[in-house]
């Protein structure tokens, strides 16, 4: 399954964080920052620190909850 991506972002869904409930919230943070694959850069955080990193990034609204019907599946994706 391959997952979503900005260039799909026409065929996506944005679904606004503040519509999940705290929990779904925390789930969906805790689930996307201990994916396999995923690369913050140089500096290593700790799970923590990256939760609350996209945390803010969905609060400032510089990232977006993608949900592709198609596919079933959901990430998180940088706003232009």
């Amino acid at each position: 399954m391959s997952e979503p991506s900005a260039n799909d972002s026409a065929d996506m869904l944005e679904i606004p964080w503040q519509k999940l409930t705290p929990e779904a919230l925390d789930g969906l943070i805790e689930e996307l920052v201990t994916r396999d694959g995923t690369d913050y850069g140089d500096v290593e955080l700790t799970t923590e620190e990256k939760a609350a990193n996209l945390r803010k990034a969905l609060e400032e609204k510089r990232a977006a909850i993608a949900f592709s019907p198609e596919t079933e599946s959901w990430s998180v994706i940088p706003r232009d």
